[in-house]
């Protein structure tokens, strides 16, 4: 080979890597359970984070409130003594605190932090500190895995009066957290954030806890709550997100769900609940994301289904549902997540869901599923993955080869005996789990994925660079 040639190859190679980097940047989205597809709720309050920009001429502390803070300082780290190094904790330096000036010319502990980098550590014998209800302007608390080795318990005390400044109280990820959720948390009554995610809280949830109605987002999610969800859900009219998902919760989902007017985020995924989801749901015309997966629910679907026109989110994998798919979620035009893996859903794939232009993902597999694929989901061009192995579909696969290359791996429909791929569109380097009409008496090949997820839309980035550089470092050999 000439040497101008190599040399030509060779730049080609070299403004390739030059490349990369601006590729390799683009975000590789979660798609664990953790990762939803949906903002972090904030309460519409601009005093709500309290700025830093503190006045610090002003008077210090009051002498109750400073041995207060001290007290809880001593209580939650070890990092340094508190009382020496930072004697006007108000001042720059100290991170994980945050303070303003009130009307009574002193300053006052707004918000605190604990437990994630650059804020304080929790040390092994943390405890919950109830004394962070005796600060009078504390807007805030953040206690993040914090609570690991010493059990403790979530303590209210039975006066908190001067504590109804609390908007927002966050507690994750605190295995050492234990017991049940106090009834004496409805004295809280300004609080719009209530975060009690992946601790190991138990028991019912108190009804008290539905007197909170200025309550905009609830998050109690992976614990071992039990009992049914209360009917009093529906008095927390002003909520945006409901996450009560990895519970132990039964029953039905209460009727009382289609009150919460404005809800945009419902997840009641991997409890027990049995029954069907409630008419009422389509009262929620605001709703943009629901999970209802690995429960135990059955029966129809609402007729008023497809009243939900903000829906984007639909996650309804693993139920025993056993009915054919129904036609009206084609109707949901702006659905970008379809699952309904794992159920049992019997009958033809509904030639409405053709219409679902904004899909990117549609997880059918492990079904019952029978007929043909609809031509018209061959036209979905923000599709990127679709799973509709383990059914029982047949005829030709209606993708062509710029289909089936562009979703690769993404693309699956092995497990069903009766489907094939064209010859004229085979391609021998994408295994989409089917072989080639007319050359294979048993067309399945390839091994059908166990509740596949989507990998993210950098994943497949990747997977395509890493492919076009092998193919140049062989040329250039």
């Amino acid at each position: 080979m000439c040497s101008s040639c190599s040399f030509s190859h060779a730049l080609k190679f070299f403004l390739l890597l030059l490349s990369l980097p601006s590729i390799l940047s683009l975000p590789i989205n979660d798609q664990g359970k953790n990762h939803r597809p949906y903002k972090t709720f904030q309460p519409n309050n601009k005093n709500f984070q309290p700025s830093n920009k503190t006045t610090f001429q002003a008077n210090n502390m009051e002498p109750f409130e400073l041995e207060t803070l001290f007290k809880i300082m001593e209580t939650m780290s070890s990092d340094r003594n508190w009382r020496l190094t930072n004697p006007n904790p108000c001042k720059p330096g100290w991170q994980g605190i945050e303070c303003k000036q009130g009307v009574d010319n002193h300053l006052h502990v707004s918000r605190l932090d604990f437990g994630s980098p650059p804020y304080p550590s929790c040390k092994n014998t943390a405890t919950f500190p109830s004394e962070i209800f005796n600060l009078p302007y504390l807007q805030s608390a953040f206690f993040y895995h914090c609570f690991t080795h010493t059990k403790t318990s979530l303590s209210i005390p039975p006066r908190v009066a001067s504590a109804s400044s609390l908007q927002q109280l966050s507690l994750r990820s605190n295995q050492a957290l234990i017991g049940p959720i106090p009834p004496q948390i409805s004295l809280l009554n300004s609080l719009q954030i209530l975060t009690l995610s992946q601790n190991n809280l138990n028991e019912q949830i108190p009804v008290q806890l539905f007197a909170l109605t200025s309550l905009i987002h609830l998050d109690l999610s992976y614990n071992f709550l039990t009992g049914t969800i209360p009917n009093q859900v529906g008095m927390l009219r002003n909520l945006v997100g409901l996450d009560l998902s990895y519970n132990s919760f039964m029953g039905a989902i209460p009727a009382t769900i289609g009150e919460l007017g404005i809800l945009q985020k419902l997840d009641l995924s991997s409890n027990m609940l049995t029954g069907s989801i409630p008419p009422t749901v389509e009262k929620l015309n605001l709703l943009v994301f629901i999970a209802l997966s690995t429960n135990k629910l059955q029966g129809t679907f609402p007729k008023g289904l497809a009243k939900l026109h903000s829906l984007q989110y639909f996650l309804m994998d693993d139920n025993p549902m056993f009915i054919p798919l129904p036609f009206e979620l084609g109707r949901l035009l702006k659905l970008q997540e379809l699952r309904l893996a794992n159920s049992g859903y019997t009958g033809i794939i509904p030639q409405s869901f053709t219409q679902l232009q904004n899909l990117s993902t549609l997880s059918l597999q492990n079904n019952r599923l029978t007929g043909e694929i609809p031509v018209g989901l061959s036209s979905l061009s923000h599709i990127y993955h679709l799973n509709l192995s383990r059914n029982m579909l047949n005829g030709v696969v209606p993708f062509n080869s710029g289909f089936c290359s562009r979703l690769g791996r993404n693309l699956d429909l092995s497990g069903n005996p009766g489907l094939c791929l064209n010859g004229a569109e085979a391609l021998e380097s994408v295994k989409i789990g089917v072989g080639v009409c007319g050359k294979n008496n048993n067309p399945s090949m390839g091994k059908s994925f166990k509740k596949s997820r989507a990998p993210s839309h950098g994943f497949c980035i990747l997977l395509n660079v890493f492919s076009i550089l092998s193919v140049w470092m062989m040329y250039l050999v």
